[in-house]
């Protein structure tokens, strides 16, 4: 397995030859392993930072032993001394009970995460791209959500911890970059699905798929009338790489969704639909602070990057199924597993920053 560190000549061996090096942290979770990959397709170099809190070294299984990719454990919370080219910064536990589960460390993670990633920028004189969240806009008040939409967040509530620790990672942001003139880039995602989300992770697509896969009833908060706009994971990380390779002057933030707004029950309906299963819809208390409506304006992705999504929800709902009705048959774990657990089982696998 690839893993440890990277002299500084080699780095600039790199930059002289083309090639991009880029170092993403949270490498190991879904949509960062979905990045990692993408690049690599395109010929760059990927330096995947992770301390698998909740990523898996399982998601990057495909790309493990390919040339011009390296592996490092490390929290961000810690400084980090590399040479890459363009950093993107997804390290963040991102479904509610994983950052729920550990606030005070959610928290440590977007804010002094940000700083370490933008001090690193800083002193490589390289680009730095924030995967914010649509989190930032919290129970929005106006509809759809569009970027200058400053938002309406409970800042002392238990989301608190992701929402406005997204929200201070881009105050730093702006802030490095009219300060000291870092070069960055700041996306805000929204609700992003598909192969490879943890079967456990609390995420509406994820749980009702493997609620209708495993005869289960599919557990819907409040009467389900509140909405989503769903991107599927391709898209997504399309959209990032694009915002990366945008003129400096772009800075963002730019919105990263689906524009397409559904009801979670009429998520859930289809999901019974294409798996064919016999589940029924169990109505449930709705969360505290959790958004009633979500659907982001992509107007700036459109005439900044030239984006929009192109796989529509049927389509990836279809290909999401297949990747855990494939991952049940495995016999992969049923339970849980904490994330402390997790990072343990990684660590012995990897070299340490």
């Amino acid at each position: 397995m690839h893993a440890g560190h990277d002299a500084t000549h080699n780095g600039k061996q790199r930059r002289s030859g083309g090639r991009k090096r880029y170092l993403v942290t949270g490498g190991g979770g879904f949509v960062g392993s979905f990045l990692c990959e993408r690049l690599l397709n395109a010929g760059q170099q990927v330096l995947c930072v992770d301390n698998f809190l909740t990523g898996r070294i399982d998601n990057l299984t495909p790309i493990i032993d390919r040339p011009g990719f390296k592996l490092l454990h490390h929290d961000v919370t810690q400084p980090l001394h590399v040479e890459v080219d363009g950093i993107f910064n997804l390290a963040c536990p991102a479904s509610p009970p994983h950052y729920q589960s550990d606030p005070i460390r959610t928290t440590k993670i977007n804010v002094l995460g940000a700083i370490n990633m933008l001090g690193l920028a800083r002193r490589l004189g390289v680009p730095v791209l924030q995967a914010s969240t649509s989190e930032v806009y919290g129970e929005p008040a106006v509809h759809p959500q569009a970027e200058a939409y400053w938002g309406n967040v409970n800042p002392t509530g238990p989301r608190a911890c992701y929402d406005e620790g997204k929200r201070c990672a881009e105050t730093l942001f702006f802030d490095y970059h009219r300060q000291h003139g870092v070069v960055i880039k700041v996306a805000r995602i929204f609700n992003t699905y598909g192969p490879r989300m943890s079967m456990h992770d609390g995420r509406v697509v994820s749980n009702m798929i493997v609620q209708a896969l495993t005869g289960q009833d599919l557990t819907v908060y409040g009467d389900g009338s509140q909405t989503r706009s769903f991107c599927y994971v391709d898209d997504l990380v399309r959209g990032l790489i694009q915002l990366m390779a945008t003129p400096d002057q772009v800075t963002g933030p730019v919105n990263l969704g689906n524009p397409a707004e559904f009801t979670v029950l009429e998520l859930a309906r289809k999901v019974i639909e294409k798996t064919g299963s016999s589940s029924k819809i169990r109505l449930m208390p709705l969360p505290q602070d959790d958004p009633t409506r979500r659907r982001p304006d992509i107007t700036k992705a459109r005439e900044l990057l030239g984006w929009q999504p192109t796989v529509g929800l049927d389509a990836g709902l279809e290909r999401t199924i297949r990747h855990f009705r494939e991952a049940l048959q495995d016999g992969l774990p049923q339970h849980i597993e904490a994330p402390a657990a997790l990072a343990r089982q990684a660590a012995p696998m990897l070299q340490t920053a």
